[in-house]
């Protein structure tokens, strides 16, 4: 039997390994004189490897995170105040599998994207589902013109992940019919899964970008039950080219994120 005809055959069988990776593969079985056991042990390992690879792009895809710079490029410098321990421990995703929920809080360009994208990049790579959105995105799928039954099975699709991520809470003002539809979304995840989200504002300021909606505060209080708080603090990204303080200027003083 030729290669050809073995690696055809092997693609017959469900095999996706590329030809040229099969050579490869036979070549070296050939030189290290390794056992017929082992060659197929090894032809099943690199074929694993290939397939949780494109399932793990696929589900990458799925969840809509995008491109974001991985944690080991993070600049944890930049923030006056940012509690990296505190994300260390939220990187064991022992959060997810308690249902609680994390909240990164700060202004613009201090990074609580980054962070949001890989604490729900590191739920897919261990087998969780993710769902990364922004606020504005999410709350006009959900309201798209439509039948009441299609309205409800959208929003059902946001309280399925293992992990939500909602972006931007505070940047754009809405109507207090959209602040009771992300209350139907926190609501429908509360004590079932996690959520994550980012937002600029306290929660004393959350009704005044959701249309003061009579359900704020139940949603606040849905939200915050098992939650971890993670306040940064620092000039933003546009800032910081801005002359420092003068060695007269009293320096901040970093404290530890709460956490409740």
């Amino acid at each position: 039997m030729s290669e050809e005809t073995l690696h055809q055959l092997l693609t017959r069988l469900g095999f996706r390994i590329d030809a040229s990776v099969l050579e490869s593969l036979l070549k070296e079985a050939t030189r290290s004189k390794r056992s017929p056991r082992e060659v197929l042990e090894q032809l099943c390992e690199t074929e694993r490897r290939a397939r949780d690879a494109r399932h793990m792009e696929r589900r990458h895809r799925q969840s809509k995170l995008g491109n974001f710079k991985p944690i080991d490029e993070f600049d944890w410098s930049h923030p006056r105040v940012i509690d990296r321990a505190l994300f260390e421990e939220l990187l064991t995703l022992e959060f997810v599998r308690r249902k609680a929920n994390v909240l990164f809080r700060g202004s613009v360009g201090l990074g609580k994207t980054t962070l949001a994208k890989v604490l729900a990049h590191r739920a897919l790579e261990m087998g969780f589902t993710a769902r990364f959105v922004t606020l504005a995105t999410m709350l006009a799928e959900i309201a798209r013109p439509d039948t009441p039954a299609l309205q409800a099975r959208r929003l059902r699709a946001y309280a399925r992940p293992d992990v939500l991520v909602i972006d931007e809470i505070g940047y754009l003002p809405f109507d207090a019919r959209s602040g009771d539809m992300l209350y139907h979304v926190i609501a429908e995840r509360h004590g079932c899964r996690s959520t994550i989200a980012t937002t600029n504002l306290p929660f004393k300021a959350w009704g005044s970008v959701l249309g003061d909606a009579g359900s704020i505060v139940p949603l606040v209080d849905r939200f915050s039950e098992n939650l971890h708080v993670m306040d940064i603090e620092g000039d933003t990204a546009r800032s910081r080219g801005s002359p420092k303080p003068g060695p007269g200027t009293p320096p901040s003083n970093p404290r530890r994120s709460r956490r409740s």
